[in-house]
């Protein structure tokens, strides 16, 4: 990734902005006018919302506003300090034993954010004598993570399994004693394809490294009981770091790690987003319990049997509820993301850095409360708006 652009004017940052308008790469903060469900209103008009990672489409569920307010009455606003201190609250504790659980590991920890979860765990995992190996195309948070521990950043291209295998084999003859974590995605979260897991696994156990896997997209919406790629593959076991987010398809905020008790441990004596931050509030962690619980239950599999009838109807075979439909051009990217919206259709515009250059995306989130009507009406617009612009 390219260093920003900087500005020659030690007053402001004029010069830096208007590279980065005439790049196409220029963003600002629009707002909505309602909550954020299948439809929006932005600027007085309706829209589908396609934007959105509700995958299941709790956010609106009222099941979960019920148990905020309800944790809310029990617990108060907010946690009033760090978990260290004296913001652990029952709630803390209970979404964290159920998290294990469902996870089929033996603890886990809650951060304030899927961000802070990555930022704050992989520094406290490793350090200057280890190695972070990454797929290259991980989320920006595991990216960031890396470079915050001071370790050795290796990366191997998207899925290339042999390229890992032989990079890790490298590694171990230079450092053989070296703590190396590999680090990837279950589902990826601006191509919405899956890790190659089961090869990944057994590769980084040839190696006698370990893996950290970001579950965030696939938490809620794939596996058994909605608990990811690994769960699906029974592999979860073999997983020594199991990422997620409370904030996709649970409807909330938040993210967490699951692991070895031991590894919580260090966790929490040393993954410094969690030592000093505020608890999240704990009404958030005892709705968090709700979603977990409606996950996991028959309604659940119900929603997760909407979203991939929802998916197999917009993308047939595509094996995740994020579609990108890759563009290129910074420009033409956002000439069609404007023309959906102005046709009643919420569609991001994805440029670099969040994807590398040259492959600037619209990418399309489906959920399991779109009904047929909006995703045909968006499969047609998108291919009227590529005649057009053909």
């Amino acid at each position: 990734m390219s260093a920003p652009v900087r500005s020659s004017d030690p007053t402001g940052p004029r010069e830096e902005l208007a590279a980065l308008e005439s790049a196409g790469l220029l963003r600002s903060l629009r707002s909505l006018d309602s909550p954020a469900g299948p439809k929006v209103i932005r600027d007085g008009r309706e829209l589908w919302n396609f934007a959105s990672n509700d995958y299941l489409g709790l956010a609106s569920h009222p099941a979960l506003a019920e148990a905020f307010i309800e944790g809310i009455h029990r617990y108060g606003a907010g946690s009033a300090a760090s978990r260290l201190v004296s913001g652990t609250l029952p709630p803390h504790r209970e979404l964290e034993e159920s998290l294990a659980a469902a996870k089929g590991a033996e603890a886990s920890l809650v951060f304030s954010s899927g961000f802070a979860t990555a930022t704050g765990s992989l520094p406290a995992l490793v350090g200057k004598d280890d190695v972070v190996v990454l797929d290259k195309l991980c989320h920006a948070s595991l990216i960031d993570g890396a470079r915050l521990s001071g370790a050795v950043i290796r990366v191997f291209p998207h899925n290339d399994v042999p390229k890992l295998d032989r990079l890790l084999e490298v590694i171990r003859k230079k450092q053989a004693g070296a703590r190396v974590i590999v680090v990837t995605e279950s589902v990826f979260s601006m191509d919405g394809d899956l890790c190659p897991l089961r090869e990944i696994i057994e590769t980084k156990d040839k190696h006698g490294a370990l893996l950290f896997l970001d579950e965030a997209h696939a938490f809620g919406a794939i596996g058994p009981s909605g608990m990811g790629l690994a769960a699906q593959l029974g592999l979860q076991d073999r997983v020594d770091f199991q990422m997620g987010t409370l904030s996709k398809a649970a409807g909330l905020s938040g993210g967490y790690l699951a692991c070895s008790a031991e590894w919580r441990d260090l966790l929490v004596n040393r993954a410094r987003s969690f030592i000093y931050s505020t608890a999240p509030p704990p009404a958030l962690a005892h709705a968090a319990m709700a979603s977990l619980a409606l996950i996991r239950s028959a309604t659940g599999d119900a929603l997760r049997e909407s979203l991939h009838a929802n998916i197999a109807a917009f993308a047939p075979g595509h094996p995740s509820p994020i579609v990108p439909i890759i563009l290129g051009e910074n420009q033409r990217t956002l000439d069609a993301s404007k023309a959906l919206e102005e046709r009643s259709y919420l569609v991001p515009a994805i440029r670099f850095p969040t994807v590398p250059r040259g492959t600037a995306r619209l990418r399309i989130s489906i959920s399991a409360a779109h009904p047929l009507e909006a995703l045909a009406g968006l499969k047609n617009e998108i291919a009227a708006i590529s005649r057009d612009r053909s």
